[in-house]
Formats: C-alpha cells, sequence, structure tokens
C-alpha cells in the first residue's frame, strides 16, 4: 500500500494553532489512512492508504483542520525531493541549515524568477521539482527570507522543513510501504 507524508503549515509554531501529536494521528486516522505516525511536534504525519491523488488527500486532511494548509506527498515524491536536491554539500555540512519548502502548487514561471532575483541576505535558493530548497548560512532565525516573503512573491502557500526531517519523513514512509 503506497505511503504519504502530509505536512501541516503552521501548526504547533507559535502558540497558534495548536494541534497535540495524538490529536492529528487521531484525525487521520478517522479519514481511515493506516499505519499513522507523526514525527516531531510540527505537523509532519506518515501514514497508508489505497487513495493515491495526494492533492484530494490534503483537501481530505484540511477540511477536517479547519484554516491549516496542508500539503501530501507520496514516498516517490519525497524520494524526487531528495534526489533533486541542489545543495548536496550543503546537506551534509549543515543539514539543519538546509530547508525544502514543499508547494501547495507549482508557481508561475514569472513568479519563480521573480523570487530568484530577491536579494536580502546571504541564502541560497533554488527550485527543482515542485519544491523550492533554500540554504540558511547565516541562519533562518536570521533571515530576512521569510516564509510570508516566499509566499507573497511565489502566490502559493508553502511549508518548510529541514534536511533532517525531510530525510527521516523519507525513512519513515520508505519504511511502510517495505
Amino acid at each position: 500500500m503506497p505511503a504519504y507524508v502530509s505536512f501541516q503549515r503552521g501548526i504547533n509554531v507559535g502558540g497558534r494553532n495548536l494541534v497535540p501529536m495524538a490529536k492529528l494521528k487521531e484525525l487521520h486516522e478517522s479519514l481511515r489512512f493506516e499505519n499513522v505516525r507523526t514525527h516531531l511536534q510540527s505537523g509532519n504525519v506518515v501514514f497508508t492508504t489505497k487513495k493515491s491523488d495526494p492533492e484530494k488527500l490534503a483537501k481530505q486532511i484540511a477540511a477536517k483542520l479547519g484554516e491549516i494548509v496542508v500539503m501530501v506527498r507520496s514516498t516517490d515524491d519525497l524520494r524526487e525531493a531528495v534526489r533533486l536536491n541542489p545543495f548536496p554539500k550543503e546537506a551534509k555540512s549543515e543539514p539543519s541549515a538546509l530547508v525544502v519548502l514543499f508547494l501547495s502548487a507549482e508557481p508561475a514561471a514569472d513568479a519563480k524568477k521573480r523570487f530568484l532575483d530577491v536579494n536580502v541576505g546571504p541564502e541560497k535558493k533554488a527550485f527543482a521539482g515542485r519544491e523550492l530548497y533554500i540554504h540558511y548560512g547565516a541562519g533562518m532565525g536570521k533571515s530576512k527570507l521569510t516564509n510570508a516573503l516566499i509566499e507573497k512573491t511565489l502566490g502559493v502557500r508553502a511549508t518548510a522543513r529541514n534536511w533532517n526531517t525531510v530525510t527521516r519523513l523519507l525513512e519513515m514512509a520508505e519504511s511502510l510501504e517495505g
């Protein structure tokens, strides 16, 4: 049975949208997903289902969560995101400073160009597939390249996970399909 990862944007961050991981797990199980597992306190859920459309799965989950934005990726999607990483050296030397932003939709070409032209600091950024990769060498907390700026420029919603989290979620998804 195929495995998927759902990424909830903004859960348990800054005191807003507090959703305990146990409740998030129950919500996924109520949708008849199987082998539901959560990872960390930031809205990462790995599960299996016979359903095969990640966009429909995201809409089902989001409908249960209300105002929370949800992105779903299959194991193959995550594997491809790892394979296409344009910053392999940074992934090895500074995995917590490299983030993958999972986008709600493919941004328009002109929006991508505008975003790549934004220069607010030393960050390295690149698109690969439908994901955005950013290496925050000086630290994410100090960067002016915020999620709000990214979403405004691209015209799509985004949720970021650091490289360690992305690779761990891939391992979890692969173990469910194994």
